[in-house]
């Protein structure tokens, strides 16, 4: 009865795959074989950023149902080609509301700058700027507009940054959870919301210090667009709110219009008969940026947490918002291994995960070296904790100046829940045989005192080898790594006084880098060549459906609902935790995610 079942099973996850899924990768095919839509004569192109950004493409080709949009380098190779088109005659932002990841916007103020550098003009759009997250980040894209227009009902309530933390350890203690951790040190803080009711000192003082850096670097590269002077930038921004009017008095902005005001201007300085394309639309008729001749620079991503393993199979309609260990290395030495490759950028977004995955692509990184390659790590919002492991041998680090790093430490431990299930009547017991640390990680016994001894020497021996790998790599004495490291979380710009980063930029300043690291002429031209290299829907059918075929149809009915920026924020916790139960022992929060 068993195999029959199983056998029914298999049918119908074949009528799923056939029925469903195939038809959808057809339609794919088909309409990535048509012709691409030609850009008009007279283009505005209009980049919204209200859906958020990702830093990296998706590989996956299923994930457009986890409502995956735009990424940090897909608009920094984009406006890189819009700018040498002479089609393109005007750039259109739509600004967040909220608050936008602060090296994300670092990247995208940089790339829109170098657009407005080639002679064309740049509008943004506002509706408003409410205090919510990072909108002093949101304000800063829209000021390196050459006109910042907002909506006549809108409000300016960019006035500063504020973050929140929810502290569990008072309901933990009334609901009879315990929660047992060890941590490398006291600034490895994302152990205290499970474990106290306030911020610690050290929380609060490294939160207060990367927020005052974001801050001020936001404050800094305003006052530049505006052409100001931070201080009298942040009397104005901080005596706030405002309405639309009085911010255009205080000239916070440049024009009150609605944006259909705002496109009527765009389409008039971009020329008779000027239409508006979508960016999306023009990313994908113009593709990657790829570059000319001989010599190549490969691109290697990697996103979110770092995990062991081949993201295709623990996730083959996800998002890609995990580092796989098994994908990146093995795209790092297919870089090493390409002839035409004479160094490699290595793009981190990520805040970090399980020590042996980070320990993994590490040696790849060292491969490469090994091999003549130069590597120059360029890291996006957030490279911390494992991020910064496997960053941190590479020849040289580019950062933004608010990207989040360093976190150089270590953490793990298990939730105690038999008294809590114990109160509604649910008793949990266990049984284990062999060693006395057999049932060390049982939620439903304390440690003995030798288990915790036996953890925390764990927990001494990954951050040992941790402080190791960044003093060889940086040059930085041990003892001098051990001051600086103690789990803190510090900004890109921090982080270069301390070492810790070579340069700040984005992923343009890590090209170059790479080229100068490699001697490959200022004057010749170079190719780009992309790794990991994207799945084709076939591919990722071949891969996916060996073991899951149910799959597919618990895709189609949820990709609906996880275009919900609530459902994607819940997933991406539960991520997180899910990650940190599976060994994710150097993973740095995420304040501003």
């Amino acid at each position: 009865m068993k195999q029959f079942f199983l056998t029914l099973l298999g049918v119908f996850a074949g009528l799923v795959l056939f029925v469903i899924v195939v038809p959808f990768v057809l339609i794919m095919a088909a309409a990535g074989a048509s012709s691409k839509p030609s850009t008009p004569s007279n283009a505005v192109l209009e980049l919204d950023l209200r859906g958020g950004l990702t830093d990296q493409a998706v590989q996956n080709p299923f994930a457009g149902f986890g409502g995956s949009g735009l990424s940090v380098i897909q608009v920094v190779d984009t406006l890189a080609q819009a700018e040498q088109d002479n089609h393109v005659k005007v750039l259109l932002v739509r600004l967040p509301e909220a608050g936008m990841t602060p090296a994300a916007a670092d990247e995208v103020r940089q790339a829109i700058r170098r657009f407005r550098a080639s002679g064309k003009p740049v509008i943004a759009h506002s509706q408003g700027f409410q205090p919510v997250g990072a909108v002093m980040s949101s304000y800063m894209v829209g000021a390196s507009a050459s006109e910042l227009w907002m909506q006549n009902t809108a409000n300016f309530q960019a006035t500063g940054f504020a973050a929140d933390e929810v502290f569990l350890g008072r309901a933990f203690d009334r609901y009879g959870v315990r929660a047992e951790f060890e941590q490398r040190y006291e600034y490895k803080n994302a152990v205290n919301v499970y474990t106290h009711s306030d911020f610690t000192e050290p929380h609060r003082e490294a939160m207060t210090a990367w927020m005052t850096s974001i801050y001020n670097s936001a404050l800094a590269n305003i006052a530049q667009d505006r052409r100001t002077t931070p201080a009298a930038l942040k009397t104005v921004i901080e005596a706030g709110p405002y309405s639309a009017a009085q911010a255009l008095q205080h000239k916070l902005i440049d024009k009150v219009g609605q944006v259909e005001e705002a496109e009527a201007e765009a389409k008039r300085r971009a020329g008779r008969n000027a239409d508006i394309v979508t960016f999306g639309d023009y990313a994908s008729a113009k593709g990657e940026r790829a570059g000319s001749g001989r010599s190549a620079i490969a691109i290697v991503g990697g996103e979110g947490g770092i995990m062991t393993g081949r993201g295709i199979d623990a996730d083959p309609f996800g998002s890609g918002s995990s580092i796989r260990s098994d994908d990146t290395a093995a795209a790092i030495y297919e870089a090493i291994e390409d002839k035409d490759v004479k160094a490699i950028v290595f793009r981190v977004s990520s805040p970090g995960g399980s020590p042996e995955a980070s320990e993994q692509i590490l040696a790849a990184v060292r491969a490469a070296k090994a091999a003549g390659k130069p590597v120059v790590v360029s890291m996006g919002a957030y490279a911390a904790s494992g991020g910064y492991w496997i960053s941190s041998e590479a020849n040289e680090i580019v950062a933004q100046p608010s990207t989040l790093t360093g976190s150089i430490g270590v953490f793990g431990g298990k939730f105690v829940l038999a008294d809590a299930l114990g109160r509604f009547g649910v008793d949990m017991r266990g049984l284990s045989i062999g060693g006395p640390y057999a049932d060390a990680f049982s939620p439903s016994e304390t440690w003995t005192p030798e288990q915790r001894r036996a953890y925390a020497a764990s927990m001494d021996r990954t951050y040992d080898e941790f402080v190791t790998r960044v003093s060889t790599g940086r040059r930085i004495p041990a003892a001098r790594v051990r001051e600086i490291a103690r789990g803190r979380v510090w900004t890109g710009a921090q982080a270069k006084a301390l070492g810790l980063v070579d340069h700040l930029g984005g992923l343009n300043e890590a090209v170059d880098r790479a080229r100068a690291l490699a001697r490959i002429p200022e004057n010749e031209s170079v190719r780009f060549k992309r790794y990991p290299k994207a799945l084709s829907p076939w591919e990722a059918l071949s891969e996916a459906f060996g073991v899951q075929s149910e799959a597919a149809h618990a895709l189609v009915m949820l990709g609906g609902v996880m275009n919900d920026p609530a459902a994607q924020a819940t997933m991406r916790r539960i991520q997180a935790d899910r990650a940190r139960q599976s060994g994710a022992t150097v993973l740095a929060d995420q304040p501003l995610g």
